[in-house]
């Protein structure tokens, strides 16, 4: 094993001793096809535990109530029945001496009425993303959601909170809350999507009101520092999401609050699109925002292994989460640390049912042994 490969040292995350800087980034894989939207010991858990060589994995993005799917077979967190089986996945992973935390989601407007039962999708401000929603009957084109009431906005923090109890019940590590890629709290920061003229519009600090209500409510039922939470400043041209004027000022004002509090990391994406010659646009995210940042920062978007550890070596950050690297690849740590090629993902199978590809791609390393 290569000593000096930053991304095989061991990190403590808070009081979690990581194997490794490896992260298994959140992916959907819509295999959670049943009624109940449940993840199976028989799928995910497998497909998890396949993976728990990571230093740590955040599981796909799963509903922090009904009114948050926008997507077809993704599980939920809000049942006794989810609870029961996501309980099946983490016990997997904890045999395998692994560390899982799960995405806690709601995606907004990036829904569609088929998933409401005709009613239409939440927002901050009714303002269609003209953007497609994958639904039982293939892509559909998004509609003009319901802006949200200050009760509804309310009632979502509180389903925030009742799924993080729930995932400290399912034995999950801890949680990361989905702030990112155009979904619902993306869409309480960015100026394009939420007019409100209330304490969750206008300003800065008001279009970041919510994320922050979310997170004092999750810590009033775990502790601060098993809470992670995802951004993607420089999203542009997706989602209906675009960067202006005031988007970065916006994500610098959410990541120095956040030094405020005790989190486990801070989980930021490199540009999804080439933002070179888009005005105001910040292209390179952990380069921009670890100097603001005084906490453990994850970054991905893009990264092979050499990339992966240059920017630990360079000190921009302390993880590296890696998305189709992992569907591909279960034994990802092993084979970065015994320099064998990667197997090639298939992307057909992405969001399809069933075990191909999803549990069938091959482990092809020995063993891996942690510094």
């Amino acid at each position: 094993m290569d000593k000096k490969q930053a991304l095989l040292t061991a990190y403590n995350l808070a009081d979690l001793e990581l194997k490794n800087r490896l992260v298994m980034a959140p992916m959907t894989r819509s295999r959670a096809n049943n009624p109940e939207k449940v993840a199976t010991a028989e799928m995910q858990g497998i497909y998890y535990e396949q993976r728990a060589s990571a230093g740590l994995i955040i599981s796909e993005g799963s509903q922090v109530s009904p009114r948050a799917v926008g997507y077809i077979y993704t599980p939920g967190i809000y049942t006794e029945t989810q609870i029961a089986g996501w309980k099946k996945v983490t016990d997997k992973v904890h045999k395998k001496n692994g560390k899982i935390f799960i995405q806690l989601w709601h995606v907004g407007r990036i829904s569609h009425p088929d998933f409401h039962n005709g009613e239409l999708p939440l927002a901050p401000s009714a303002i269609n993303p003209n953007a497609q929603s994958f639904t039982l009957e293939g892509f559909k084109d998004t509609v003009t959601p319901k802006e949200m009431s200050v009760e509804e906005i309310k009632q979502t923090v509180q389903d925030f909170k009742d799924a993080a109890s729930n995932a400290m019940k399912a034995g999950f590590d801890g949680v990361e809350i989905h702030s990112s890629n155009g979904y619902l709290f993306h869409q309480f920061f960015s100026v394009n999507s939420n007019k409100r003229t209330d304490q969750y519009g206008g300003n800065k600090e008001n279009r970041a009101r919510f994320l922050f209500e979310v997170i004092d409510a999750i810590k009033e039922v775990m502790p601060e520092n098993r809470i992670g939470l995802r951004l993607n400043p420089s999203l542009h041209g997706m989602f209906g999401i675009e960067v202006d004027e005031e988007t970065i000022p916006t994500f610098d004002y959410i990541v120095e609050k956040l030094n405020d509090y005790n989190l486990s990391y801070l989980h930021l994406s490199e540009p999804f699109t080439d933002v070179s010659q888009v005005p105001y646009a910040v292209t390179e995210i952990a380069k921009h925002y670890r100097p603001l940042y005084k906490g453990t920062l994850m970054i991905n978007g893009g990264f092979d292994q050499e990339k992966g550890n240059k920017i630990i070596e360079e000190g921009l950050a302390d993880l590296v989460a890696f998305g189709k690297p992992y569907i591909s690849n279960p034994d990802l740590a092993e084979r970065f640390a015994q320099n064998i090629p990667l197997t090639n993902w298939d992307p057909d199978t992405f969001y399809s049912q069933g075990k191909k590809g999803y549990l069938d791609y091959e482990a092809k390393a020995n063993a891996y042994i942690p510094n």
